[in-house]
C-alpha cells in the first residue's frame, strides 16, 4: 500500500466565520429569523434524530454546503432522511436560507423539516456523534487549499480517516467531488494509502442522483473537468465498528 503523505496535524479548527462581502438588511433578517428556526446544536448530536421536526431513518452530513443548492435538492428529494448541512460562511448561509425563504418572513415562513443546519467546523459535530451514526456524507466541491503549507487544512486529511469511518455506519456512503488538479491528486494519493474505505475509481461524469451545483458549473464553463468519488466502509472495518 502507498505510504500516505506526511503532512501535519490538522489545526484545531479548519475555518473561522467569514463574510463574503457586507450583508444587506435582508440577509441580516435570515440569519436572526431563519437561521435558529433550522440549527443544529452539537448538544443534540448523541442523539441526532431527535433534532428533526418529523421522524427520519437516516442521518445524513454534508460538509460545506456552500451556496445550499446540493443540500436543498437533497433534503426535498429524501423526505425520509434527516440532513445535517454545514457551513462557516455566512454569505453561504444566507444564499441557503435566501433560496428556501425568497420573500416571505422569515420568522415563519415554512421550511424544510428534515434539514437542519450546522454553523460551525464540521468536525466539532463529527467528534461528538456517536459510532454509526451516518447514512451519507457529502462533500462538494470543498476549498482545495492549494498551496502545499495549507495540506493539513483540507478535510479529506490520513489523520481525519479514522473519526470519519467512526461516524459512518456499515454500507454507509462518503461522496467527494471536486474540479481543482492540486485536490484531486491529494484525494487519489490520501485515499491509495489507506484500508478504512473501499475506492472504485473516480467517475468523470456526475452520477444519477447527484445534484449540481454552482461551483460544478462554474467549473466546467471554465474547462476544469470535475471528479467524483463515492466510497464505502471496506468490510473488515464496518465489521470492527
Amino acid at each position: 500500500m502507498p505510504q500516505a503523505p506526511d503532512v501535519k496535524p490538522p489545526p484545531d479548527r479548519l475555518y473561522s466565520r467569514a463574510r463574503g462581502h457586507k450583508l444587506r438588511p435582508r440577509q441580516e433578517a435570515l440569519l436572526d429569523h431563519a437561521l435558529p428556526r433550522l440549527a443544529f446544536d452539537v448538544a443534540h448530536a448523541a442523539g441526532p434524530a431527535r433534532a428533526f421536526a418529523d421522524p427520519v431513518s437516516e442521518i445524513w452530513l454534508e460538509v460545506g454546503f456552500g451556496g445550499g443548492e446540493h443540500a436543498i435538492a437533497q433534503a426535498e428529494a429524501h423526505p425520509h432522511a434527516g440532513l445535517i448541512a454545514c457551513e462557516v460562511f455566512e454569505n453561504g448561509i444566507c444564499s441557503l436560507l435566501s433560496h428556501l425563504i425568497p420573500e416571505a418572513d422569515p420568522a415563519t415562513a415554512p421550511l424544510p423539516r428534515n434539514l437542519r443546519l450546522f454553523t460551525d467546523d464540521a468536525r466539532i459535530l463529527l467528534r461528538a456523534l456517536p459510532d454509526g451514526a451516518l447514512s451519507k456524507l457529502f462533500l462538494m466541491f470543498p476549498d482545495p487549499w492549494p498551496k502545499a503549507r495549507h495540506a493539513k487544512r483540507r478535510f479529506v486529511h490520513p489523520a481525519a480517516l479514522p473519526e470519519i469511518a467512526r461516524v459512518l455506519r456499515p454500507g454507509a456512503e462518503w461522496r467527494i467531488a471536486s474540479d481543482h488538479p492540486v485536490y484531486q491528486a491529494w484525494v487519489a494519493e490520501v485515499l491509495a494509502a489507506q484500508d478504512l474505505f473501499t475506492v472504485p475509481p473516480p467517475a468523470t461524469e456526475r452520477p444519477d442522483g447527484w445534484p449540481p451545483t454552482r461551483y460544478e458549473a462554474k467549473a466546467i464553463r471554465e474547462g476544469r473537468r470535475p471528479l467524483y468519488w463515492s466510497l464505502t466502509m471496506s468490510n473488515w472495518q464496518a465489521c470492527s465498528i
